[in-house]
């Protein structure tokens, strides 16, 4: 069966970065006061029936005779925070480069907004990627431009905004991720970890993404600094209605952002669901990495209600 187009957002990227300008004014005014830092967190219980975003089946990939994923299944449904988490060398990181498009699966299927990706064309692939944003690790800023520049870079590509506006989506941008418009003209070597994050997220959400990875969100910072970056994340994905799919190690970030946890195990996705349902499945890794002392201690950070379905864990330490 053929699969409709993949429509060309780019006329109305114009259209929407006015219209969505007063709104993002708005959350950039919480963020800089520190209205956003109080949020609370995100709610686990989202529809069952939510439009899947992201559905990857049997899919297996191999780098010569090493296998890394085999038979693996994940479905991501729209405005969750799916948090990938698994041993070192379990493919996290792997799993989203190919659902990005960056890298092939050796067999299997990857669905992104109903396309298969691994059967269309490259130019449907380009106009599906600009639907979505990636984080990397390190910001991957290009060190030879500005603040304004790496921003603007994917606005410029589009090759039709003029730069009246691009300048105007840049510095609403950058107001959104808590940074004021005099961070435009500083180069990537004056900024701090947390700030190059901050533009990395600023530049990921400039196409007004539905979708945007995260790998490592957190790491490198310092626990306030990542508990604002946190913090802003949440802000961003409730007043722009993100569906996020982010790679972490970080516990405190899994309990504070995460809906649902997919656990990457034996090749596969072992568990997919809220973090109190994945604890009680009896797995070595999902033993040492959630209910050891670090895990303990970070699952005391949810919510009354999450933390009393799983209470007895807590209190007797298995």
């Amino acid at each position: 069966m053929s699969q409709s187009p993949v429509p060309d957002r780019a006329p109305a990227l114009a259209t929407s970065a006015v219209a969505a300008a007063p709104a993002a004014q708005a959350y950039a005014s919480d963020v800089i006061s520190g209205a956003a830092a109080g949020c609370p967190p995100v709610s686990s219980s989202l529809p069952g029936d939510a439009d899947p975003v992201i559905e990857v089946h049997d899919l297996t990939k191999r780098y010569g005779t090493h296998t890394i994923h085999e038979h693996l299944d994940l479905t991501v449904r729209q405005s969750e925070i799916i948090a990938l988490v698994g041993g070192s060398g379990s493919g996290k990181t792997t799993l989203i480069r190919q659902i990005i498009g960056l890298e092939s699966p050796t067999t299997g299927h990857i669905s992104v907004f109903g396309h298969d990706i691994t059967t269309i064309d490259r130019r449907s692939a380009h106009l599906l990627r600009r639907r979505s944003g990636m984080l990397f690790q390190r910001g991957a800023l290009f060190s030879a431009m500005t603040v304004f520049d790496n921003i603007a870079q994917p606005l410029r590509e589009l090759h039709t905004l003029s730069e009246d506006l691009i300048r105007d989506v840049v510095m609403y941008k950058l107001e959104m991720v808590g940074l004021s418009g005099r961070m435009a003209n500083r180069m990537p070597s004056e900024l701090s970890g947390g700030m190059i994050k901050r533009v990395g997220i600023a530049r990921a959400i400039a196409l007004e993404p539905e979708l945007l990875f995260l790998d490592e969100p957190t790491a490198g910072l310092d626990p306030q600094a990542s508990d604002e970056f946190v913090d802003m994340i949440r802000g961003l994905h409730r007043s722009l209605g993100l569906t996020v799919v982010m790679v972490t190690h970080d516990l405190d970030t899994v309990m504070m952002l995460a809906t649902r946890v997919a656990v990457l195990a034996e090749r596969r996705v072992l568990v997919n669901a809220p973090v109190e349902d994945v604890v009680r499945v009896d797995h070595p890794f999902i033993h040492s990495f959630f209910l050891g002392e670090r895990g303990r201690r970070a699952l005391l950070a949810l919510p009354a209600a999450r933390r009393a379905k799983i209470s007895e864990l807590l209190d007797d330490g298995k």
